[in-house]
C-alpha cells in the first residue's frame, strides 16, 4: 500500500512540476523528514534506529534554531543522534534548556510533543440557548460578552487557557454556522466574546445571512495550553500594548468577516529570486520560512533590489550595431548589451553590466517552463531626468526570440 502510494505521488509530482522529489517513510515528522532526504521507508517502530547513527547536527533543521544547542553536545562529544539519545531525560532537562527536551525526544523517534493524555472536560464548553432568537448585532454583542466571559472563566477552574476556538451557531430553521477562530496567543475574555460577536456579525449582515434568528450559540475548545501562558511581561504593558492589542482586535475582526486571507503580512523566504524571497502569509498563521541562508544554485548575488515590481515591465536591450541581444542556453549573451530602453522611456546607454546568470523559475504547469538569464546593468541618467544613473536587474528568455523585462530597480 505504501510502495503504491510512494509512485503515485512521484508520477503525480513529476507531471505536475517537471521537477524530480524524494519520498520516505518513518513514524513522526522529524523522522519521515530525514527519511526523505534519504528515499527510505523506514519500518513502524524503526525510527529511533533509523536515526541513531545520523549526525547530531540533524538536529538543527531550518527554522528550529538549535545550532547553539548542536554546538554543546558536539563539545560533549555526542555526535550522533543515537549517543544524544542514550542520555536519560531527567539528566538532559537537568542540563540544557527546555528545547533540548524536545530534541531529546526527536533523537529517540519520538513526536515533539508527548500525546495528550486526558480529553477535555465537557464542562469546559459553553452552550447558551435563546428563546427570542438574535437578529440584531447589538443583542449579538450583548450575549457575546456573557458567553466570554463564563467560558473563560470555565477554563481557569481547570488551570487552562484556549488557543483555538470553535464556535457553532444555530438558527431556529436549523441552518448551522461552524467557524474555527486559531490565536497564537490564549484568549481572554474579551478577545473570546469579540469573535462571537464577529462571527454572529458576519452571519448576519452576509449575502446568504439565514433565514431565522439564531437560538443556539456554543463554545467549545478545540486546543488549549497551560493557564500560566496568560501571564503578561512587564513589555506587553501599558499604552503600547493597548495599540497593539486593538490593532490585534481590528486586524482579527476583518478576517473574520472577510476570510483569513483578508490581511496578509510579508515573511522572508529562501529563494533564487528577488520576488521569490518575500512570501505573503495570513496574519496570524505561523512565520515557517525555508532556509533563507541555505545554498541556492543560480540565486542572484547580492545585494537585492530594492524595489521589486509586482508585474514584469517590459524592455528591450540592443548592442552598439541596434540588434536585440539574446542568451544562450550555455549563459553566453550575443553580443555586450549597449541601450536599454523600458517600455515608453528614451534609451539608455549602459555604463556597465554583470551576469548573466541562468535561472529555471517555477511555473503553473500549464505554461511553459523556460529558462532565463538575469543580468545587472547600471544606465546612465537620461535627458531631463532629475534621478541620475539607475541600477537594474532584467532578466531575458533563453532563445532565438529574447524578451527582457525588468525584475527589480536597485536604490
Amino acid at each position: 500500500m505504501e510502495d503504491a502510494l510512494v509512485e503515485l505521488l512521484l508520477d503525480e509530482v513529476a507531471a505536475r512540476t517537471g521537477v524530480e522529489c524524494q519520498i520516505g517513510i518513518a513514524d513522526g515528522l522529524f523522522a519521515a523528514v530525514l527519511a526523505a532526504r534519504r528515499s527510505a521507508v523506514v519500518e513502524p517502530g524503526g525510527a529511533a534506529g533509523f536515526l541513531a547513527p545520523l549526525s547530531i547536527t540533524e538536529l538543527d533543521q531550518p527554522g528550529d534554531d538549535r545550532g547553539e544547542l548542536v554546538g554543546v553536545l558536539q563539545r560533549l562529544g555526542l555526535r550522533t543522534l543515537g549517543a544524544f539519545a542514550a542520555l536519560a531525560e531527567r539528566d538532559v532537562a537537568g542540563r540544557f534548556p527546555q528545547d533540548a527536551i524536545l530534541a531529546h525526544r526527536l533523537a529517540r523517534g519520538l513526536s515533539q510533543r508527548p500525546p495528550l493524555r486526558r480529553r477535555l472536560p465537557p464542562e469546559l464548553t459553553v452552550t447558551e440557548e435563546f428563546e427570542t432568537p438574535l437578529e440584531r448585532i447589538d443583542e449579538a454583542a450583548f450575549v457575546a460578552k456573557t458567553l466570554g466571559e463564563r467560558f473563560v472563566t470555565g477554563l481557569a477552574r481547570h488551570g487552562v487557557a484556549c488557543t483555538r476556538l470553535s464556535i457553532v451557531a444555530v438558527t431556529e430553521a436549523g441552518q448551522q454556522r461552524v467557524r474555527v477562530w486559531r490565536s497564537a496567543e490564549p484568549l481572554t475574555a474579551r478577545a473570546t466574546a469579540d469573535r462571537v460577536r464577529w462571527q454572529c456579525e458576519g452571519w448576519l449582515t452576509a449575502r446568504d445571512s439565514p433565514t431565522a434568528g439564531i437560538v443556539r450559540l456554543r463554545l467549545e475548545p478545540e486546543e488549549v495550553v497551560g493557564g500560566q501562558a496568560l501571564q503578561l511581561q512587564l513589555g506587553a504593558m501599558g499604552r503600547d500594548a493597548d495599540a497593539a492589542d486593538r490593532a490585534r482586535r481590528a486586524v482579527v475582526r476583518i478576517q473574520g468577516v472577510l476570510g483569513p486571507d483578508a490581511v496578509l503580512r510579508p515573511l522572508l523566504d529562501g529563494g533564487r529570486g528577488p520576488a521569490e524571497r518575500v512570501r505573503l502569509i495570513p496574519w496570524d498563521e505561523p512565520r515557517a520560512a525555508t532556509a533563507i541562508d541555505a545554498p541556492w544554485p543560480g540565486g542572484l548575488p547580492a545585494p537585492s533590489p530594492a524595489t521589486v515590481p509586482q508585474r514584469r515591465v517590459p524592455a528591450v536591450v540592443r548592442d552598439h550595431g541596434g540588434n536585440v541581444v539574446g542568451c544562450t542556453q550555455r549563459g553566453d549573451l550575443s553580443a555586450p548589451p549597449a541601450v536599454v530602453a523600458i517600455e515608453s522611456e528614451s534609451p539608455r546607454t549602459v555604463l556597465g553590466w554583470a551576469g548573466p546568470w541562468l535561472h529555471t523559475p517555477p511555473l503553473p504547469p500549464s505554461d511553459e517552463r523556460r529558462t532565463v538569464a538575469r543580468l545587472q546593468v547600471v544606465l546612465a541618467a537620461g535627458q531631463d531626468d532629475e534621478e541620475g544613473e539607475r541600477a537594474l536587474l532584467l532578466t531575458v528568455t533563453v532563445g532565438p526570440e529574447p524578451q527582457w523585462t525588468v525584475e527589480g530597480v536597485y536604490d
